[in-house]
């Protein structure tokens, strides 16, 4: 083994496999001589002695060594697999056959391989998404990956990598990706860049990159995501290696503490690395480039492209129909086909007909032309004779009929064929149904309903094998007409009376048989054949293909339909020809009978398709005698597709040594309803054979024929399909539109006019008009005569010499951005990237779907079991770079799905119309995925670039006003005086109110505690409460040795001891802090949030119960936080009955009375100092628009930490003296109908609750209304029942429970929603007195330029709003510019400020930034009313006046409340909100549980919550990116699918969006996938 001076003995082991590879690829056709030599040279290059060769090959191939992986790391330079493993297994596939080689093009895989090459110089890398270990079955192959060292500290790592260096293997870290590296370095060593698994590992080098210098600081040695692959069990507590500092973060913390390195880089982010890639791989360049394009919302939404002046338009002459040759007059032709079998089984009964095969591929039967006759006879005398009485019989000649036969038992077909047409009935074959939800079934059954067909013949075995009810029948198929069904094997059957004849009439154009074909869309259709086509049609393949009576002919094409019908069924016993079928069971077991029958039999014709054809050469070792010499016509069925040119050549390479003639191979081209269109006649011995066609694919794009000069890699070659059939007329139209004639030069659809061609489409003869009877007309728009041609779905052109040239087909078409794609071409293109081990070759199916104005191209593959993750992703980003370099076509999707998973044709192919609605509906469960949104949608417009503000204040004013629009603002009914005295001296502090309650009417009672079961635990009297208080002042005093406004903090759970904590601080002249205690069972999530705020509050001390007093002292507690620092720690359950010296009354009422802590929902934990006359006037607020007074009967079902929630727990029935009956929110957990029985039992006429409460109720309680009934829940006593939140209303929400709960008298008008803000706790409530709320439909596209457009209930892009409730009364609010700090007028969106008495006076906070303090609590308009002073709420909202009247008569101003403006994301110079974006998500599939959503540098990255199985995960990317592609014109950067609950929520109901934000950048949501969106 010598090779220019090369000892193949010393090459490395690697290097001798692959030679080994590379001549069984010779030896078994794979690969041409050509092909081979040059491989075999670049393999060899690196070793061959003064060799001039590239500096790309001096170092050694970034590959794995066997002990690493069984999958090694392909590249450009060396195709082929490369170990002893990888051949091994590669070898067994081929053996078996198992690659359906039908695109294989050696020319083509060479482009494919150069395209690759090219973009590997780009030194490009996509981001490989995260996947949870647990969540796909392990794959043998994930057990050899490379070890994950992303632990490994920066000196190791760098002396490892050296070491394997030099050992020619390089670690993980290094083949790994290195997207952020300069492009200086030199390109060997990044070979595998473009396609390796690109876990991103920035170098030093590049000191422009923020990011960079981050990890460079921190030493992390590379911010490698957790190896999913690898077979070590990995802890979960390791997944995130942050540096102490930011270790001990606690959820609650703000988020300057996590983001404080790097403009908000989270040091440690492996993920955030992961998004840097992603950003560089989309700062490349799109195509097409986008133009400047964008007006105003008024515009449409879509950029149209505008057409590229360089597109290569048809120049050539307007096409000249052309004619097939005259059919001959034969003048033994017979009238009818049936006359053709009387006459054979009559004059030649002893003839073959047929010889059948079993699974081994010998002879099981052979049916002579005298059986054939005598047994259709009998079947046609029993369907017209047997079935049913004389007077009502079950067939009339004329009715369809199903034939169902499995293709392994031609014989009972045959019969059952021609016993139809001698009954003059209307036989329609179709697939033997598998299973009830076999694919494509309920298509079928529209099949048999549009053809009336209640009928089914079918045999014995076929029928025992049909699926059955339990009671033995067979069951109803989806879809399917009811049928009953008849066996016809021959001992069921009749034999004819003596006086008994078929009717055989001379053919006419009454339909004879029906043939099925599904459409693009799935829908199966019945083409009719009439008797005269039938026959026509028969005579004209006779004619075309020569054929003679008594020949062989070898069928290996399904029988029932298309060419094994045509030839192997009607022509052959039109001219008593010999069929053996060879059905597709025979040809899995054994791949080259077909080629050992024509042996046997000398057969003249063979009928196959180009996977036979591969097969045969697949297997042809084993049969060295085979002799082919008696083929004059090898008909290749499939021979229309581009891409049997190959596999025509390839078998004809290998069998041409067995007597194969090349002049015999005669591809043509059919149709289902035009029939055969053309066919290739055998050519003569020693001529020429026929020319091709090399065309230019990006021609082919535009429909114009290119001859291919430039760039070879962007070529399709193309073989003739000769003539068209004999007297036929054939013309090319353009395939959308009108049917216009195409010039000389340009790609259209193919018509013919002919009389053996279908009828139409049986019982839709809306859809036939446009297929069936197409007249073309010229330029002008002149039809071309009076004959109607019929539409074959091919796409092709005329050739020199009439020949006719096929490049696709209508049903494969795919229009991309106006560019036509052929799904073959991209298949082959796929099947090109080599090495193809990572998915099956004939199980990919390619299609297009509709997303945001355009189709979109989604590919899908059935992965190999042993394919690794990194081997999948790598082929799949070649597979992407391959089309996109090629086809100069964006993918928008890439899915591998599991073995054998894809839904399949009766004939082993992929149905690819079940598979696009699997992908659609999201049933596919793919096991890898790749979105490319960000490549391929092009059409996004422009985005909108805000207006510099250089107009003056008074001109913006005149500017609303000439536009008649009114500043937005709004004002609550006046506060009102308070005359009495005594209530003056109340009004002042609440403290005071209390000791005056408790004097005046010390039994009433204030406060009802209930327990889950709705039992009253606890009650407070005005003067019970006042008492406790007392107690508690006094030990206050005595142990807590505080000084007067010092910071207490409450620690209890709802109920009525915090109230009467609060009002013991009061007492003692000190501030109280509630806060929500830490839950015991989760310490470590809740007890870091309640240090924070006690250390935020510097509080100087703890009042709490003595079990939360234990838990703050437990051993679990310290393990979370430190508690040998917790300040003074007193336990009120069991106080002396003292009571304090004095009563601490303050000197002013601007004093302050309590802190307000909460945590916002962008999770900055913001503490507010409420003044004693803020939280009188707030009381009396409430009370005022509520109308409380002492006779009154509340329910609050809400927590008491905070907010609107803290003030009606604890501060309003002490102003106002009603009764509230507290129902802490945690008991309905274990009581869910807790709320509701008792608002019915005590008769409430007011509630309040947060969205939390009404959530649970609404799916727990949801489906139970009629049993809570049945209990005498009645709800019509609710007068209002008011959501307290800070944030827009849930509509949604709303309505469902008052419709839900609407059975047991709950009024449709009783529900409403509060609205307040951190600034301001209570600013709209819904009262007693005031109009209804109302609810506008605003247009979403005007809401993201920040204006207001109202609009249609129903509109596209409408988004319903509910107003937040009536303004309390003595509140102002205006809509103010954010920016500009301008009131707006009412027909824009902006922030709403608001003025009132009950505003908080400030932040309390440890750092004192008084400059945030000042701009949120005292800021004053830019113009307008500058004297006035404001509270920002930070808060987006417009007001819009109503048709409504308020209390005063006048017209109601509404407030409706859009969303937190911190909240807000800014993509593409637009304001989205981010439950507009939720709200789309969660309808995009129903195993989405929740959602949310944020921005990461200018990246939407949506999380969404998985209630289904974990195999669902990846169904939900694809669903989610279009959603909001075509919902919110934004394209998704990452998708992240975790489990439920991990989105935080906090009490009120809110999603914590920053939370999830840090944590999903700092990995710690353990996600079960996380894909990046290319």
């Amino acid at each position: 083994m010598e090779d220019r001076g090369v000892d193949l003995s010393v090459l490395p082991k690697e290097v001798r496999d692959q030679l080994a590879e590379l001549d069984l690829e010779l030896s078994e056709g794979d690969i041409t001589q050509k092909g081979f030599e040059k491989k075999r040279a670049k393999l060899l290059a690196s070793y061959i002695p003064l060799l001039p060769i590239d500096v790309d090959m001096t170092l050694p191939d970034v590959q794995l060594s066997p002990s690493h992986s069984g999958d090694p790391t392909p590249s450009p330079e060396a195709p082929g697999p490369s170990t002893s493993s990888a051949s091994r297994h590669h070898r067994a596939h081929r053996s078996g056959g198992a690659r359906d080689e039908r695109y294989r093009s050696d020319i083509h895989t060479e482009a494919v391989q150069a395209a690759l090459a090219k973009h590997k110089e780009e030194k490009m890398a996509l981001p490989m998404p995260t996947k949870r270990r647990s969540a796909f079955v392990q794959s043998p192959g994930d057990a050899c990956t490379p070890p994950d060292t992303s632990s490994a500290s920066e000196d190791e790592g760098s002396l490892r990598r050296k070491a394997a260096l030099a050992q020619g293997l390089q670690s993980p870290d290094y083949w790994i990706n290195r997207s952020v590296q300069s492009s200086s370095t030199s390109s060997s060593a990044s070979s595998t860049l473009s396609h390796g698994e690109p876990k991103s590992q920035p170098q030093p080098q590049l000191a422009a990159s923020v990011l960079t210098d981050v990890l460079a600081q921190t030493r992390i040695e590379n911010s490698v995501p957790p190896d999913v692959t690898s077979s070590t069990p990995q802890d979960r507590g390791s997944r995130v290696d942050l540096p102490p500092a930011v270790r001990g973060m606690s959820r609650g913390q703000s988020r300057s503490s996590m983001l404080d390195t790097a403009d908000g880089v989270p040091v440690s982010s492996r993920v955030s690395t992961k998004i840097q890639q992603l950003l560089n791989t989309l700062k490349r360049p799109k195509r097409p480039p986008l133009s400047e394009f964008f007006l105003d919302d008024s515009e449409e939404i879509v950029e149209v492209p505008q057409p590229d002046p360089n597109t290569p338009k048809p120049e050539g002459r307007q096409i000249i129909p052309v004619k097939g040759e005259p059919l001959g007059v034969v003048s033994n032709w017979p009238p009818a086909l049936q006359a053709a079998l009387a006459r054979w089984g009559a004059t030649q009964a002893k003839s073959p007909a047929l010889t059948a095969l079993d699974i081994t591929g010998k002879p099981l039967y052979t049916l002579t032309y005298g059986k054939l006759w005598s047994r259709s006879l009998k079947l046609a005398y029993t369907l017209l004779n047997k079935l049913g009485t004389k007077t009502e019989p079950v067939l009339q000649p004329g009715d369809r009929v199903a034939l169902v036969y499995p293709n392994s038992d031609p014989g009972m077909f045959w019969v059952a064929f021609y016993g139809c047409l001698l009954a003059e009935v209307i036989p329609v074959p179709i697939e033997v149904p598998l299973s009830r939800q076999d694919a494509g079934s309920q298509q079928i059954g529209f099949l048999l309903g549009s053809c009336g067909v209640s009928l089914a013949l079918t045999s014995e075995v076929c029928l025992k094998g049909l699926p059955k009810t339990p009671n033995g029948e067979i069951i109803q198929f989806k879809g399917w007409p009811r049928m009953k069904w008849v066996v016809t094997d021959t001992k069921y059957l009749t034999k004819p009376s003596k006086d008994w004849q078929p009717h055989i009439p001379t053919a006419n154009t009454d339909t004879v048989y029906i043939e099925y074909k599904a459409s693009k869309e799935g829908t199966v259709m019945g083409v009719a054949v009439s008797k005269i086509s039938m026959l026509t049609h028969c005579q004209a393949l006779t004619q075309a293909c020569n054929y003679c009576e008594g020949e062989t002919l070898v069928n290996v094409l399904d029988c029932k339909k298309d060419m094994g019908l045509w030839h192997g069924v009607l022509t052959s016993v039109m001219n008593r020809i010999h069929t053996i079928a060879v059905p597709y069971a025979v040809m899995k077991a054994c791949p080259i009978s077909w080629v050992q029958r024509v042996h046997i039999h000398k057969a003249r014709v063979a009928l196959v398709k180009c996977r036979d054809l591969h097969w045969a050469m697949m297997a042809h070792k084993e049969q060295r005698d085979t002799n082919l010499s008696s083929i004059r016509m090898l008909i290749v069925a499939d021979g229309a597709n581009p891409w049997s040119v190959s596999s025509c050549d390839a078998f004809l390479n290998v069998f041409q040594s067995h007597g194969l003639k090349p002049e015999v191979i005669c591809p043509c081209a059919t149709s289902p309803e035009a029939l055969t269109v053309a066919i290739r006649r055998p050519g003569a011995r020693g001529a020429p054979l026929p020319a091709r066609a090399i065309l230019s694919m990006g021609g082919l794009s535009h429909g114009v024929i290119r001859v291919n000069t430039e760039d070879k890699n962007s070529a399709l070659t193309v073989q003739d399909v000769g003539h068209i059939m004999p007297g036929a007329l054939m013309c090319i139209v353009k395939p959308d539109g009108s049917p216009q004639l195409c010039k000389t030069d340009e790609i259209g659809e193919i018509v013919i006019s002919s009389r053996a061609g279908g009828t139409m489409y049986y019982g839709l003869p809306g859809v036939t008009k446009n297929t069936f009877e197409v007249i073309p007309v010229n330029q002008s728009g002149a039809p071309l005569g009076e004959v109607p041609f019929t539409r074959t779905g091919l796409l092709g052109f005329v050739g020199p010499g009439s020949l006719v040239f096929v490049v696709g087909k209508i049903e494969g078409l795919l229009m991309v951005s106006r560019r036509r794609h052929n799904a073959d071409d991209l298949v082959a293109t796929a099947l090109a990237v080599e090495p193809v081990k990572t998915v099956y070759r004939g199980r990919i199916a390619v299609f297009s779907v509709t997303v945001f104005y355009d189709e979109r191209i989604v590919i899908v593959a059935e992965q190999r079991p042993d394919a690794s993750e990194e081997d999948s992703f790598q082929w799949m980003s070649r597979v992407l770079q391959a089309i996109d370099t090629i086809h100069q076509a964006g993918l928008y999707c890439l899915a591998l799905v599991p073995a054998n998973t894809l839904p399949k044709t009766p004939f082993g192919g992929i149905h690819i119309c079940e598979t696009k609605q699997n992908f659609l509906e999201g049933n596919l469960h793919p096991c890898n995925i790749l979105m490319c949104p960000h490549t391929c949608v092009t059409n996004m417009p422009k985005p909108r670039q805000k207006q510099p503000v250089d107009v003056g204040p008074a001109s913006m004013l005149v500017g609303n006003l000439v536009a008649g629009k009114r500043i937005a603002q709004a004002t609550g009914r006046e506060l009102g005086v308070v005359e009495d005295q005594d209530l003056i001296r109340k009004h002042q502090f609440l403290s005071e109110a209390l000791q005056w309650r408790a004097q005046t009417d010390p039994d009433h009672v204030l406060y009802v505690l209930l327990n889950a079961k709705g039992v009253p635990v606890c009650t407070a009297t005005c003067a019970q409460l006042h008492k406790r208080a007392e107690k508690i002042t006094a030990t206050l005093m005595e142990r807590g040795g505080l000084n007067t406004g010092d910071n207490v903090v409450l620690l209890y759970p709802p109920g009525i001891d915090l109230i009467a904590a609060f009002y013991g601080c009061l007492y003692a002249g000190v501030i109280p802090v509630t806060v929500r205690p830490p839950h015991p069972q989760n310490l470590a999530a809740t007890l870091p949030t309640v240090r924070m705020i006690i250390d935020v509050s510097k509080a100087a001390c703890i009042l709490t119960t003595q079990l939360l007093m234990r838990i703050l002292k437990s051993r679990e507690a310290a393990t979370s936080v430190n508690i040998k620092t917790w300040p003074t720690i007193i336990d009120t359950d069991d106080l002396p009955r003292k009571r304090p010296p004095q009563i601490y009354k303050p000197p002013t009422a601007e004093m302050l009375a309590y802190l307000d802590f909460s945590v916002s929902t962008t999770g900055m934990l913001t503490g507010v100092k409420m003044s004693h006359s803020a939280v009188s006037t707030l009381c009396r607020s409430i009370k005022l628009q509520c109308e409380l007074y002492s006779s009154r009967q509340i329910a609050i079902c809400l927590d008491p930490y905070c907010g609107l929630g803290f003030v009606l727990w604890c501060l309003s029935s002490v102003y106002s003296g009603h009764q509230s009956i507290l129902i802490p929110p945690l008991e309905l957990e274990s009581s869910l109908p807790l709320w509701l029985s008792t608002l019915s039992q005590y008769k409430i006429r007011d509630t309040f609750c947060s969205y939390s409460v009404m959530e649970l109720c609404t799916k727990g309680l949801g489906t139970q209304t009629e049993m809570l009934k049945a209990r005498g829940l009645n709800l019509s006593c609710v007068r209002s029942c008011v959501v307290i939140a800070e944030e827009r209303p849930r509509l949604s929400l709303t309505q469902s429970f008052s419709k839900l709960f609407r059975d047991l008298g709950l009024s449709s008008r009783a529900v409403s929603t509060a609205f307040g803000s951190r600034v301001n706790l209570a600013i709209c409530m819904q009262g007693t007195a005031g109009p209804d709320p109302s609810t506008v439909y605003v247009d979403m596209k005007s809401l993201r330029h920040d204006r207001v457009r109202l609009v249609e209930r129903g509109a596209p892009q409408s988004l319903p709003l509910m107003e937040s409730g009536t303004i309390l009364p003595g509140v102002r609010v205006i809509i103010v510019n954010p920016e500009t700090r301008g009131p707006l007028g009412d027909s824009h969106l902006g922030e709403i400020w608001v003025n009132s008495p009950h505003s908080a006076s400030g932040y309390y906070t440890i750092y004192g930034e008084e400059s945030l303090q000042a701009d949120h609590f005292n800021t004053r308009l830019s113009f307008g009313e500058p004297s006035t002073l404001w509270a920002r709420t930070g808060y987006l909202g417009f007001i819009k006046r109503t048709e409504l009247l308020d209390a005063s008569g006048d017209r109601h101003d509404a407030l409706f409340v859009v969303g937190s403006l911190d909240e807000t994301l800014e993509l593409r110079g637009l304001r989205y909100h981010p439950i507009d974006i939720e709200t789309s998500v969660s309808r995009a599939h129903r195993s989405i549980a929740e959602s949310a959503v944020f921005t990461w540098t200018n990246l939407l990255v949506v999380v969404a919550e998985l209630s289904g199985s974990e195999q669902e995960a990846l169904d939900l990317v694809p669903l989610v990116t279009n959603v909001i592609l075509e919902e919110h014109h934004l394209i998704v950067g990452v998708v992240v699918i975790v489990d439920p609950g991990v989105i935080p929520i906090n009490s009120r109901g809110e999603k914590q969006r920053m939370h999830l934000r840090d944590s999903f950048l700092a990995d710690q949501l353990d996600p079960i996938y996380v894909a990046y969106n290319m």
